[in-house]
């Protein structure tokens, strides 16, 4: 067997063996592009609120999470630049002590009245489908083990595309070029030129969704992750000093700071810390901007901007951006989207491919005579 057989055969079972969870996590993906403007739609008749006056300062907020839920590794208010019709809504990190379980859970709060809109875990439903899916995107509800497994097809989509590169070489400049004719004749040939014509268009975009799939997912192989999920989360202690304040001082640091997302600590190994985009700065080097403070202290901790980071660290901080597709408005979204279906795609014509092969085969074997 020559290496562009071996290739060909290592391309065709990576394909085989995963493409079903490649389809099933595209599909979450695409519906995640839009995830921020699916919750409203779904969700508003429950979630939005009534403008009252100031909103509560966010220790009032926070005393009623913490009351809620008295062992937490965490709090994330998600849409601090929310309208003033929008309830405020927090991701929990929660921990139940089991790996087969991801923690993580949400809660919406009526800033006005203190009112508890909705609460619970994301893998059980109780705040809602998208929440549900954000989870599985990333672990199939499986805990640790979940996220490890998304990480390795993260991995073996990468050796189904490079092969598929070798394998497909001749065709890529012609696809490239428009000189590819899709032929409509048969199931045959349409699967065919689908696969070829569909795996050259999105070759770039899917390595970049998932070696930053990989990429993220990664903290799924460190043993100290595995060995907190399990560890029981200690009682909550709560922050010495006013969060409200915290955040406001933040935003004097930083006024043309637009903040997206405020981490408020149970935990005093945990760090107040204010994250969002710059003025004109593209959302897509803005993952690692970042104003942080000692909750139990006071202590100013330090401002991160984007622009001070080290190299490595300026292509690491575009990963989440380039995964989730949140940096170039709706048009790009949309293109998330339709290309974000193309593993599926390509699985289907992928199988559609080894079952033609595979039966042409079994059908010489029968056709051959016996010597």
């Amino acid at each position: 067997m020559n290496i562009q057989r071996k290739l060909f055969t290592l391309h065709s079972w990576f394909g085989l063996i995963t493409g079903f969870f490649l389809l099933l996590l595209g599909l979450s993906g695409s519906i995640l592009v839009f995830k921020e403007e699916l919750e409203p739609w779904m969700y508003g008749h429950i979630t939005d609120v009534v403008p009252a006056g100031e909103p509560l300062p966010l220790d009032s907020l926070y005393r009623i999470i913490t009351q809620k839920y008295p062992n937490l590794d965490g709090i994330a208010w998600l849409n601090p630049a929310a309208p003033p019709n929008h309830s405020y809504q927090f991701r929990l990190y929660l921990n139940d002590t089991r790996l087969i379980s991801y923690d993580l859970g949400a809660i919406n709060i009526n800033q006005y009245t203190g009112q508890i809109i909705r609460h619970g875990r994301s893998d059980d439903l109780e705040v809602g489908w998208i929440e549900w899916i954000f989870q599985f995107h990333f672990s199939f509800h499986l805990g640790m083990p979940g996220a490890a497994l998304t990480a390795i097809f993260g991995l073996t989509m990468l050796v189904s595309i490079l092969t598929g590169v070798v394998v497909y070489r001749k065709f890529i400049w012609k696809v490239l070029t428009f000189r590819q004719r899709f032929n409509p004749k048969n199931w045959r040939t349409i699967s065919s030129d689908l696969h070829r014509m569909v795996g050259v268009w999105s070759l770039v975009f899917n390595v970049i969704i998932f070696f930053t799939g990989f990429w993220l997912n990664l903290f799924a192989f460190e043993k100290k992750t595995w060995d907190n999920e399990v560890a029981p989360t200690p009682a909550n202690s709560l922050a010495k000093v006013s969060l409200q304040n915290l955040y406001d001082e933040a935003l004097i640091k930083a006024p043309e700071l637009t903040p997206s997302y405020v981490y408020l600590p149970p935990q005093p190994h945990r760090k107040f810390n204010v994250r969002g985009s710059y003025e004109n700065e593209n959302p897509l080097f803005s993952a690692k901007n970042s104003i942080q403070f000692d909750a139990y202290t006071g202590e100013f901790l330090g401002i991160t901007r984007y622009s001070d980071l080290s190299t490595w660290k300026k292509i690491e901080a575009t990963f989440h951006p380039l995964h989730v597709g949140n940096f170039g408005g709706i048009f790009l979204k949309i293109v998330y989207i339709v290309i974000g279906l193309t593993p599926g795609l390509l699985s289907v014509t992928g199988f559609l491919l080894w079952w033609r092969r595979k039966r042409k085969v079994n059908k010489h074997k029968i056709l051959k005579p016996a010597l």
